[in-house]
């Protein structure tokens, strides 16, 4: 079991932009309609926010907030399926026989969102970028309370899916709608987490990993639970 504490979180999503309105989404969960919806970011320089995909603005908008006033601080990244857009184009080029931005395909890899925020934070502490399926948001919080084994005092937890191209729809159904969230873990005993291996279908809101701790936490639940076809995990919360 694991024991932890959320100091902070910021989420974003399309029409979801603050606390108020996640806490009215998570009492009867929708899809947001505004999708063309895309964060502003406008703490960074415009030449830092021109490199910036959808996808990269979604995070920085969660993660930015929720980092504010901390030093720095190890991140762990994690998304089940990435920069789907940026890849989809260049597997298009390279379909039109045309010739590869170097750009494009470096920001296409699974870390270039940390890297990016490592130059816009300058911050050069240890960074973990996870694929995850499934449990996401679960896989990623066990990295971060290994980072904290390691003598680190906090960590941040970002977690992200973006609207993936129609091309790819047969393999994407588990994105409901594009978001980004962002915590901040540290030591404590404000939450445990537990994993059980006795899956079965979810409980409740049949929700993505991510949006279901959203859900939990915003609505103040003392225990939920999230399962895999594999494994059982269970929140539990005090406080």
């Amino acid at each position: 079991m694991l024991s932890f504490e959320i100091a902070r979180w910021h989420a974003w999503a399309p029409g979801l932009h603050h606390a108020d309105q996640w806490n009215g989404w998570a009492q009867a969960p929708y899809c947001p309609i505004a999708l063309s919806d895309t964060p502003r970011v406008d703490f960074l320089p415009a030449l830092q926010r021109r490199r910036l995909s959808p996808m990269a603005r979604m995070v920085f908008a969660s993660a930015w907030p929720a980092a504010e006033g901390y030093p720095p601080m190890p991140v762990v990244y994690a998304s089940r399926h990435g920069e789907t857009t940026r890849g989809f184009e260049l597997l298009r080029t390279l379909a039109s026989e045309e010739c590869l931005s170097p750009t494009s395909f470096g920001l296409s890899v699974h870390n270039a969102i940390l890297g990016q925020w490592s130059i816009a934070r300058r911050e050069t502490l240890e960074s973990v970028a996870l694929s995850t399926e499934g449990a996401g948001a679960e896989h990623a919080f066990m990295e971060a309370c290994a980072l904290l084994a390691q003598g680190y005092e906090r960590a941040l937890v970002m977690l992200t899916e973006e609207a993936p191209p129609a091309a790819y729809a047969t393999w994407t159904g588990d994105i409901l709608f594009p978001h980004a969230a962002a915590f901040v873990v540290e030591r404590g005993e404000q939450i445990h987490l537990e994993l059980a291996p006795d899956g079965g279908q979810p409980e409740g809101a049949d929700l993505p990993s991510t949006l279901n701790l959203l859900r939990h936490l915003s609505l103040g639940s003392s225990c939920w639970r999230y399962r895999t076809d594999k494994h059982s995990w269970t929140w539990t919360r005090k406080g």
